[in-house]
């Protein structure tokens, strides 16, 4: 009986299912599943700065509108319409004017419809007398249970009320249920719900039950929460609005990142050969998933998402590199192909693991507490780390046994690691650590700098800084590739504003330009540049002051997600490792990365708006990676260490065997977003270099800064012990 035959048929079928599965997903992504096309790439959603949206102006009613209520009602609708899209931006325009904008979606009418004119709530009762109004709720979810005793689905409303509306609702309601009496919701003078009274509410939590179906209870949530706003409003105008980086910035990124994904393998395949050839269709297999899954969890994909999925390939390549490298190294131990693929993988698991765990960390808290775009940016962060854990630590392996299985079983097709002499890192540390802080020291000085020469410390972008808003109707029907050619730099020359923000309303020919405040003089100097040069008519520009998109609320929204998760990945490590040193130099690390950019934004004077978060969350998630795999391996090396072997030459061995993999992760990652760089729009552009220098100093704390870091402090430590 022919055995080797019947293997070697049975590993060909493997590889058969396995292209077949990669078929299956490429056609999903290409025309999806159904009649819906889940799954298909035309359907992922993207986000205003590439594919534009809805854009709703409200009016505040009344003539007591206060600054402090309109700041309030702009946090609170940003939260509401990120049930359509994480990316959509609320800001204030004028002194009483809101201005929402929703990604991915061209119905204005039926987003009016769905979200409901913001308008006053009140709770009454049977009496008359107005319990709270719906600024005394905090939330109102739409929920389900299946009725213990007939076993039907039931439908509610669940409320939860702030401190002040709790104590009214348990006066109210202790009254209203001695006789079962109603409590009317009634929302712009009309009674949408009367729910009776069953029992005392003294808790602040209370359930709307009744409800026929889920649609009648999400509407009457939805309607709640609506009408918790602080301030009454009404629609002003709708438009459908086009993307604000235009088509060019689109497809010049999608095959800048394909040239990229392509560079890459091609140097996985040279560099590791056979395992490269492994890593090359796992790669492949995690874009397909990445892909569909976008459009499957309804993900909204900006350009801020296009640094989270650059990261999480950056860190799939970096777990095939780590596994390749400890096979090379078992091969160079003496071992048989087969056995180095096996201690390979399962040595690299704890690098993997704990690189991983932690920008999920990250990126958990930041989807919780974060909002707008660092929402969207940790939830496409999350999905590809997922996926990279998956594609490196289960599909990678499969291939590679397959392979091994298929034939490939000389070592000539995996390479042998060869002998490296030790480095000696820590030698020079006190030169590193004065770099660092010169250059950090240097960019602080700068946003002295930068304060006294144009007025803030960065060069605040709209979304942090708030700016104006010009609405011109032109006579010709620009695309917005015609506008930036033609119509671009007049702007720029008249207004002093480099990287003005543009988009078309559909369906006429007009645009919104969105620059730095303009002073009354510039408006006027703008204005008649478009009259000499276009023959606008001037009666048809207007333009408006507008807020920040990024709120002070926002702002500390992300500060304290940011804190939160560092203060969960130190506790993390110091528990995986054992040793708040390793905790407390990785942070150090981190924060030593940031803060170099951070210098580099104020050098460089790059606008500081939306990509600037998803820049510097990109950089925390990949510099927190690139210290734990030499962490790792410090920690390998201390559990082998004999009582006479020191600090340093652990510290200097260490970084030494992981020094192949520190340098081509970083050359992976860094051909990626250089691509990027090089073919993308100047928008692109500015995303991107921050990126690169970012991604260039992670890689280099890591390797001159980190282990010598963790060793001052331990003989730090061992000198008080002693």
């Amino acid at each position: 009986m022919n055995t080797n035959g019947n293997s070697k048929i049975k590993y060909i079928l493997e590889l058969a299912a396995l292209l077949v599965v990669m078929v299956l997903i490429g056609i999903t992504v290409a025309f999806g599943i159904g009649p819906t096309k889940t799954g298909a790439a035309e359907n992922i959603k993207l986000g205003l700065d590439l594919a534009g949206g809805v854009s709703i102006t409200y009016e505040a009613v009344g003539e007591d509108v206060t600054q402090e209520d309109m700041n309030d009602t702009v946090y609170k609708l940003q939260l509401r319409v990120q049930n359509y899209s994480t990316e959509s931006d609320v800001y204030q325009e004028g002194a009483n004017r809101i201005n929402v904008e929703i990604p991915g979606v061209t119905d204005a009418n039926a987003i009016l419809e769905e979200l409901g004119k913001p308008g006053s709530l009140m709770f009454i009762d049977m009496e008359g007398n107005v319990i709270m109004t719906g600024s005394d709720v905090s939330e109102a979810q739409a929920a389900s249970y299946s009725d213990q005793t007939t076993g039907l689905k039931q439908y509610i409303v669940s409320l939860v009320l702030t401190d002040t509306g709790k104590q009214a609702f348990a006066d109210a309601t202790t009254k209203a249920a001695e006789n079962h009496d109603q409590i009317m919701i009634v929302y712009d003078n009309m009674i949408v719900s009367a729910p009776s009274v069953q029992e005392p509410i003294t808790d602040g939590r209370c359930q709307i039950t009744g409800m026929p179906d889920w649609d009648t209870a999400e509407n009457l949530a939805s309607t709640i929460r609506i009408g918790s706003l602080p301030l009454e409003l009404k629609e002003l105008r709708s438009n459908v609005v086009g993307a604000k980086l235009g088509e060019e910035a689109i497809s010049t990124s999608l095959l800048a990142g394909l040239i990229g994904f392509i560079l890459v393998v091609i140097f996985m395949i040279c560099v590791y050969r056979i395992s490269g050839v492994a890593s090359g269709i796992a790669l492949t297999l995690y874009v397909g998933l990445m892909l569909g899954l976008l459009n499957a969890f309804d993900l909204t994909l900006t350009l801020p998402g296009i640094a989270g999925i650059i990261l999480s390939i950056g860190m799939a390549v970096d777990a095939n590199v780590i596994i390749y490298a400890r096979i090379r190294e078992e091969l160079a131990a003496g071992k048989t192909v087969q056995s180095a693929i096996k201690v390979g993988f399962n040595k690299a698991m704890s690098a993997i693991v704990d690189g991983n765990v932690t920008t999920i960390i990250a990126a958990l808290v930041l989807m919780y507490k974060g909002s707008g775009t660092i929402k969207g940016f940790a939830q496409t962060l999350l999905l590809g780390i997922v996926l990279s854990m998956f594609t490196a630590l289960v599909v990678s392996r499969f291939i590679m046994y397959l392979l091994y299985n298929l034939g490939f079983q000389d070592v000539k097709w995996y390479g042998i690691q060869k002998e490296r002499k030790t480095i000696n890192f820590v030698k020079p540390k006190n030169l590193f650590f004065g770099i660092s802080a010169a250059v950090i020291v240097l960019g602080l000085c700068f946003t002295l700098v930068n304060k006294s020469s144009i007025g803030s410390s960065m060069n605040y972008s709209i979304e942090f800084a708030g700016g104006t808003s010009t609405n011109v109707t032109f006579n010709e029907d620009y695309t917005l590739a015609e506008f930036e050619t033609a119509v671009l730099p007049v702007i720029t020359e008249a207004t002093g504003d480099a990287t003005p923000q543009v988009q078309k309303i559909e369906g006429s020919t007009a645009f919104i330009i969105k620059t730095k405040e303009l002073d009354t003089a510039t408006r006027e100097k703008l204005n008649q540049a478009l009259v000499d040069n276009f023959a606008v008519d001037e009666s048809l520009i207007t333009a408006e002051t507008i807020s920040p998109s990024i709120s002070s609320e926002m702002k500390s929204d992300a500060v304290t997600a940011v804190i939160v998760a560092t203060i969960l990945m130190l506790l993390y490590i110091w528990i995986r490792f054992s040793d708040i040193k390793f905790a407390a130099s990785a942070v150090v690390a981190l924060l030593h990365d940031v803060l170099i950019v951070f210098g580099f934004y104020a050098v460089s004077r790059i606008a500081v708006g939306n990509t600037f978060i998803a820049c510097m969350l990109t950089i925390v998630g990949y510099s927190i990676n690139a210290t734990i795999v030499i962490f790792d391996r410090i920690r390998e090396n201390l559990a082998d260490k004999t009582s006479n072997v020191d600090y340093n030459e652990i510290v200097n061995r260490s970084i030494t065997q992981t020094l192949t993999r520190s340098i081509y992760t970083s050359i992976t990652t860094i051909v990626m977003v250089l691509v990027l760089y090089i073919m993308g729009v100047a928008s692109i552009r500015e995303f991107a270099l921050p990126l690169i220098v970012g991604l260039v100093c992670g890689a280099y704390s890591s390797v001159c800064i980190t282990g010598s870091l963790w060793l001052t402090m331990k003989n730090f430590a061992e000198k008080r012990r002693k």
